[in-house]
C-alpha cells in the first residue's frame, strides 16, 4: 500500500476530472453559460425546434430546408413500436414508468435489424429512431397503465405535439406544444452528467446503443440525477399558497437541509436553461387559471436571493415539474420526459465516444487490509 505521501490524489465522483474531449457542449458554470454546438442555449430555445436541435446535436450544423425536411421524416417514420414491445409494456404496466422505458428500450434492441451492426452510421440510424421511440413508450404506457387503448401517432404533428397528443388523446394548443417543444430543447445536451458518462461507458465496451441508452435511463432513474423536477412539485404542494414560502424556507434552512431547485452540481451562477421554463410556468399557470403554482415559485425564488452569491441559484428543474403539472401529467412520469429530450444528448455522446473509443477503466485506490495467511474453515 501507498504511504499517505505518495498516494494518489483520490477525485470522488470524478468531480473537476477531465476524461474527454468533446465537440458538443460549453458549459461555464461560473458565468451560467451552455451552448450546443457553439449556439447559445438561449438562442436555440428562443428560436429552434426539439427536431432542429437534435439535428445540430447529431450532426454538427445546423439543417437547410431540405436537410430538415428529410431528418424530420426519419424521425416520423421511426414512430412506430413492435406489437411485442406493447405487450412487455402491458404485463409490467404497474412498474414505475423509468423502469418500464428501460426494459422496453432494451427490449427494442431485438427488433431493430441493426441491432448489432455497431458502426457510426449504424448508430446514427438508431440514435434517430430511438429518439422518436422512446416518447412512444412513455404514452404507451401512461395509456395502458390507465386501462386506454394506445393512440397512434400523427404523421402531421411536431415531435412534441405528438407526443402531448399520444399521451392524453387530445390534441394540444400551439402554445402548449411548443413550451414542451422547448422544455425537450433545454434538456437535449448537458455534457457528461451521469448518464452521459453511463452511455459512454457502455458503449466503450463495444456494446450497441440499445445497451448503451438502457444503461443512461437507469442512470437517470436515480433521483439525485433526474427526480428534482417531480421532488420540486411535491415541495410547491406543500408549501401550498406563496405566502407560506419565507416560513418554508427558514425552516429548512434552520435544519440545513436544501431547497429543492436550487445549485446544480455545474453551475455557480444560475442555470441558463431556468429563465425559459420561468416565463412558461408564468403563462401557463394564468392560462390555466392556476396562477398560484408560478406565485409559489416565484415567492420561493425571492426568499432565496440571500443566497445565490454563495452559488445556490434556481435550476432547469425548479420549473419543469409544475408545467408537467399544469398539463395534467401525472409526477412519476417527469423523469421519463426528461429522457426523451435527452436521447439525442444520450446519442451524439455515444457516437463522439465511438469515433476515439477507449475503454473506460478508472482506477480504485486500495484501503483495506495488508497481506494475511488464510485461515481454513475448521480453525477459524
Amino acid at each position: 500500500m501507498s504511504s499517505p505521501e505518495t498516494a494518489p490524489k483520490i477525485y470522488r465522483g470524478l468531480k473537476d476530472v477531465y476524461f474527454e474531449r468533446s465537440a458538443t457542449t460549453f458549459i461555464d458554470g461560473k458565468a451560467g453559460a451552455l451552448r450546443y454546438r457553439g449556439y447559445s442555449i438561449h438562442d436555440l430555445a428562443q428560436n429552434s425546434t426539439f427536431e432542429e436541435t437534435a439535428y445540430l446535436l447529431l450532426n454538427g450544423e445546423l439543417p437547410t430546408r431540405a436537410q430538415m425536411d428529410g431528418f424530420t421524416a426519419e424521425l416520423k417514420a421511426a414512430r412506430q413500436l413492435p406489437p411485442p414491445i406493447l405487450d412487455i409494456i402491458a404485463a409490467i404496466k404497474t412498474a414505475h414508468p423509468m423502469d418500464v422505458l428501460r426494459t422496453a428500450v432494451s427490449a427494442l434492441a431485438a427488433f431493430d435489424a441493426e441491432a448489432a451492426d455497431t458502426s457510426r452510421p449504424a448508430t446514427l440510424r438508431k440514435g434517430i429512431r430511438l429518439t422518436s421511440q422512446v416518447p412512444m413508450i412513455v404514452a404507451a404506457h401512461q395509456r395502458i397503465r390507465s386501462g386506454k387503448t394506445p393512440v397512434a401517432p400523427d404523421a402531421a404533428l411536431s415531435h412534441a405535439a405528438n407526443f402531448l397528443w399520444m399521451l392524453k388523446g387530445e390534441k394540444p394548443s400551439a402554445d402548449a406544444a411548443r413550451l414542451i417543444d422547448t422544455d425537450l430543447v433545454l434538456h437535449a445536451e448537458h455534457g457528461s452528467n451521469a448518464s452521459s458518462f453511463a452511455a459512454r461507458v457502455v458503449i466503450g465496451t463495444q456494446a450497441n446503443i440499445h445497451a448503451a441508452v438502457t444503461a443512461a435511463i437507469a442512470a437517470l432513474s436515480g433521483p439525485a440525477h433526474g427526480g428534482a423536477a417531480e421532488d420540486v412539485l411535491g415541495m410547491a404542494q406543500e408549501i401550498g399558497e406563496p405566502a407560506n414560502a419565507a416560513a418554508y424556507v427558514q425552516r429548512k434552512r434552520a435544519a440545513k437541509e436544501a431547497i429543492t431547485g436550487f445549485g446544480h452540481r455545474v453551475y455557480r451562477a444560475e442555470d441558463p436553461r431556468a429563465r425559459h421554463m420561468r416565463e412558461g410556468v408564468k403563462r401557463l399557470s394564468r392560462e390555466m387559471g392556476q396562477p398560484k403554482w408560478y406565485e409559489i415559485l416565484d415567492a420561493l425564488v425571492k426568499e432565496m436571493a440571500p443566497y445565490a452569491r454563495h452559488g445556490v441559484n434556481v435550476n432547469v428543474d425548479f420549473y419543469s415539474g409544475v408545467i408537467y403539472h399544469l398539463h395534467g401529467i401525472p409526477k412519476d412520469l417527469f423523469v421519463p420526459i426528461f429522457a426523451l429530450g435527452r436521447v439525442p444528448g444520450w446519442s451524439v455522446q455515444i457516437l463522439e465516444q465511438l469515433d476515439n473509443n477507449i475503454l473506460i477503466r478508472p482506477l480504485t485506490l486500495y484501503s483495506g487490509p495488508e497481506p494475511r495467511p488464510y485461515v481454513p474453515i475448521d480453525k477459524r
